[in-house]
């Protein structure tokens, strides 16, 4: 009997370690995978990054140096909603020069400036397709309604950062651009401004708005794991309002009130919509598991 038994033991013990090898196996062939695909990604980034190297010239002149511009596309319109608004908007809306001075002050800083906007460049231009690879590795691992209800995914969230980043582009940086470069606290002061400075106040404002932009895209993954719920996101709207608003605020001139509504419209724009796609989300879950669709 006690052989028996040992024998039983010691199959039980390989068969264990087997199905913990097999396991071991698996993730780390989940990992392979996961590689191939971000390496993909990195490549799309890396074509995208050299094309834009390549056209450097009108990627400085016409996009990177944009709002420094007095004809940048935002501030003709605005000089427009002066010229058919005289007696509501201040003629301080109309902006024509921004003032201070763009400087280098590294020796590699010209080029470290065309390697690190082209990489910028890059990496917005293939985030649709690192997105498109991330749903790839993810795929497999749904079920078919999960694979249903999230097939427009990468369009969508493509779509909103896309959007974000012209939003922050067109709208944000350029404001924000005027509001810092108009700023003084002494007459005896001034503004100087480093090329990195500069590129990085662009670039963060820039792709920050395109990751705010995916707010619906995160409310809906969040709805979906049952960590997020509508009523939470109602209970606490005006601290949202107040926090958006601060952010509005702090980009644009605070004596310009039309400005910071421009700005914060959009981010209340989606927080609303995330609070209806979290609703729906929640009055599918209880319509099957209670029979009604109340949310």
């Amino acid at each position: 009997m006690s052989v028996a038994k040992e024998r039983k033991s010691l199959v039980k013990s390989i068969t264990e370690k087997g199905k913990t090898m097999e396991a071991e196996m698996s993730f780390f062939d989940h990992l392979d995978v996961l590689r191939k695909h971000l390496v993909r990604s990195v490549l799309a980034i890396a074509v995208f990054t050299g094309l834009a190297f390549y056209y450097y010239d009108f990627i400085f002149d016409t996009i990177v140096m944009g709002p420094r511009k007095g004809d940048f596309w935002t501030y003709r319109m605005m000089c427009k909603l002066v010229e058919a608004f005289p007696k509501y908007i201040d003629k301080e809306f109309c902006i024509t020069s921004i003032p201070g001075k763009i400087i280098n002050t590294q020796m590699a800083g010209q080029f470290t400036l065309q390697l690190n906007s082209s990489v910028i460049c890059g990496i917005v231009l293939g985030i649709p397709y690192l997105l498109f690879e991330l749903w790839k590795f993810i795929k497999p691992a749904l079920h078919e309604n999960e694979r249903k209800s999230a097939s427009g995914f990468v369009f969508f969230a493509s779509v909103l950062f896309l959007l974000g980043v012209l939003f922050g582009y067109y709208i944000v940086s350029p404001l924000s651009v005027n509001f810092l470069s108009n700023y003084t606290v002494s007459k005896e002061i001034e503004n100087t401004i480093t090329i990195d400075s500069y590129l990085s106040s662009v670039a963060t404002l820039t792709l920050g708005t395109g990751i705010i932009f995916e707010l619906p895209v995160i409310i809906y993954v969040l709805s979906k794991l049952g960590i997020m719920t509508p009523k939470f996101m109602r209970t606490n709207r005006r601290y949202a309002v107040v926090l958006i608003l601060v952010v509005a605020a702090i980009v644009t001139p605070t004596a310009d009130i039309m400005t910071m509504l421009i700005v914060s419209a959009p981010l209340f724009l989606l927080f609303e919509l995330s609070i209806f796609i979290s609703a729906n989300i929640e009055r599918k879950r209880n319509k099957a598991i209670y029979g009604t669709a109340k949310a």
